[in-house]
């Protein structure tokens, strides 16, 4: 399994926080909150308390293994690190984030490496505008 191989590779312990808190970033499919992840967590173990959660996504981000986004002017929000060549769409109505692939990304990352002394290890991008079931809302 993905998370025990890395924290094993990396000297870390499997513990019931860091396995409560990835089962809830694996299973909503989503962006969360800070927030939203210590109340899934206390809903699946009551016993964990906020500053595990804080400091599993700390380690976890460290081990590449999540990824911390600014999708808003809000808190930063957290998910299931992917690839970077997936940019993210962000709806400024509802919120609604989602997923694209494209070659944009891997582009831009060529761009940036020819002929500068830049090298980008990461690459967030954020697009906002409105998402398809907003608009439909907007013309109903």
């Amino acid at each position: 399994m993905l998370l025990e191989a890395t924290l094993r590779a990396s000297d870390h312990r499997m513990t019931r926080p860091r396995r409560v808190v990835w089962d809830v970033l694996n299973s909503t499919g989503r962006h969360l909150s800070a927030a939203e992840i210590v109340a899934a967590v206390h809903e699946l173990d009551p016993g964990i308390n906020s500053s595990s959660v804080y400091r599993t996504l700390g380690l976890f981000a460290d081990l590449d293994l999540v990824r911390e986004s600014r999708l808003t002017d809000e808190a930063s929000t957290w998910e299931v690190a992917h690839p970077d060549d997936v940019i993210h769409l962000v709806c400024s109505l509802c919120g609604a984030t989602t997923h694209h692939a494209t070659d944009a990304v891997d582009a831009l990352r060529t761009q940036l490496g020819a002929g500068s002394d830049f090298h980008a290890a990461g690459i967030d991008v954020r697009v906002t505008g409105t998402c398809a079931a907003c608009v439909t809302r907007l013309h109903d």
